[in-house]
């Protein structure tokens, strides 16, 4: 008996976007390293990417990850 079972029928109500066909999917019906989800509503998963760059931007800005006064690695010796 597996302990993970491949899921290959996604709960209604679960929506994904498809990162290789690039449109939103109700279930998993592309493998996982093809999407992004899962998300309550199709709008939500529409927006998908354009969630994932705001967010990639607020990391980019937030001066937690950015400390001025730490050392930074050049990889130079």
């Amino acid at each position: 008996m597996a302990l993970f079972k491949k899921r290959t029928v996604g709960k209604p109500g679960e929506w994904y976007y498809c990162l290789e066909h690039k449109k939103v999917e109700e279930g998993p019906e592309c493998p996982a390293k093809d999407r992004f989800g899962p998300y309550t509503s199709p709008e939500e998963a529409q927006r998908a990417m354009e969630t994932a760059r705001e967010r990639n931007l607020e990391w980019e800005t937030d001066p937690r990850w950015h400390d001025a006064s730490a050392p930074r690695d050049t990889g130079e010796e």
